[in-house]
């Protein structure tokens, strides 16, 4: 068997946790291969809103297993308040979540390194959540983490030390903090962490691909890799389709379908570059309808026109194999939809994804007529109206991949298989 991915290819919140969901009754087991509690994954269904933060989307499924992955970096204290609010709205956790010895663990000092250099950069802030993410994968990277695995090691030692590092490092900036009442609540995770099962991931996974299907979850969107992303505007991890490799350990060879999922125009949360971003009414309106309010954060999203510019970009280095369109029912209401299909870049236009997209950029829009229908009550494709189809026939031409499934609302029931 292999194992298909799914993932964003903007700049996140494209709405993944609930196609996860959707999908996840074809697959045996649904494994995170990325990112931290700075992701929140939003699924509706059964009149219940959930936002899962570290946990993987398939796990309101029964009979699925779920499996933190190697590449995910984890906070005891926050897993341990989502772990508690859905055992209290009724779902079993403990015989369906595992995780592996070898993801990262987020510090309470990781926290308070992340907002002390948040704060220290004034007016140039990446905008980061303050989860700790960012020091964590530095200290991964620079081989002075504490893994999962390391809570059955001599941890008091190691932990100790860690700290003590960080301390010395907080010295150098303005910043006032309180250790003692954050590392309680850590300590108190790490207790509910302990209760799961702690695995080495990368053999689970590979010898159950001998008989079952597993779905890998990626976090955040392909335009916030730490390679490929409009840096240093970024995330700390590889969002993209190769980090399901080293997320998981995977080989590539065991990759399957590539599940590439973007709305149906575009949205970005806190700094950095976004070309075709509105600042009008019709920004306003995607807001409201779209409530684009982060799940994690609260904090507004920046919104504007699709950027196909990028997206053919993210197709690209995902290899994706199916297309997912989400939030079509947004655009419900629009007398005229725009699409941005190339860059003119100081009077040169381009196709092609530049090395920076920070300044001079002026995206090259057309105008397609918009459906003025309300899409939501929709359950199949021959519903939909001819101008919605001719902007799928649009996208699919512009993009090279089928569209294979199109949401039409936020519930679990509003996705239409294709």
């Amino acid at each position: 068997m292999n194992v298909d991915v799914i993932l964003g290819l903007q700049w996140g919140d494209e709405g993944k946790g609930k196609v996860v969901d959707v999908l996840t009754p074809n697959y045996d087991i649904v494994a995170r291969f990325q990112g931290g509690p700075n992701a929140g994954h939003t699924l509706e269904f059964e009149n219940q809103k959930y936002v899962l933060r570290s946990i993987p989307s398939g796990i309101f499924q029964q009979g699925k297993i779920n499996i933190i992955g190697n590449g995910v970096v984890l906070d005891p204290a926050l897993f341990k308040a989502e772990v508690e609010a859905l055992e209290e709205s009724g779902h079993p956790l403990t015989d369906r979540l595992f995780i592996s010895k070898k993801a990262h663990l987020i510090l309470p000092t990781h926290r308070l390194l992340d907002a002390a250099m948040e704060q220290s950069k004034g007016d140039s802030k990446i905008g980061t959540t303050g989860k700790g993410i960012g020091p964590t994968y530095t200290d991964k990277v620079g081989r002075n983490g504490l893994r999962v695995g390391d809570l059955f090691h001599n941890f008091e030692e190691k932990y100790k030390k860690a700290t003590a590092r960080h301390i010395e490092m907080l010295a150098q900036y303005d910043f006032e903090y309180d250790l003692e009442e954050i590392e309680a609540e850590w300590f108190a995770g790490v207790e509910k962490l302990k209760t799961f099962n702690i695995i080495d991931s990368e053999n689970y996974i590979n010898k159950s691909l001998v008989t079952g299907k597993v779905l890998a979850e990626g976090a955040q969107g392909s335009m916030l890799d730490i390679d490929f992303g409009s840096y240093p505007f970024v995330t700390s991890s590889n969002t993209i389709c190769a980090g399901a490799c080293t997320g998981l350990g995977i080989a590539p060879s065991k990759i399957g379908d590539v599940f590439g999922i973007f709305k149906a125009y575009c949205t970005r949360v806190g700094s950095g570059p976004f070309p075709t971003e509105l600042f009008d009414e019709d920004g306003q309106q995607m807001r409201d309808v779209g409530r684009e309010y982060g799940s994690v954060t609260g904090r507004p999203r920046r919104c504007g026109w699709i950027d196909l510019v990028a997206l053919r970009y993210t197709v690209m280095i995902n290899g994706v194999t199916k297309l997912v369109m989400m939030k079509s029912d947004v655009l419900d209401a629009f007398e005229t939809i725009k699409a941005c299909v190339a860059y003119n870049i100081n009077g040169e236009e381009t196709e092609d994804m530049p090395y920076d997209i920070t300044e001079n950029i002026e995206p090259v829009l057309v105008e397609l007529p918009g459906w003025k229908t309300d899409m939501t009550k929709m359950q199949s494709e021959d519903e939909f109206p001819e101008e919605f189809n001719n902007y799928l026939s649009f996208l699919e031409e512009e993009l090279g991949v089928p569209i294979a499934i199109v949401s039409v609302g936020p519930n679990r029931a509003q996705t239409i298989i294709r």
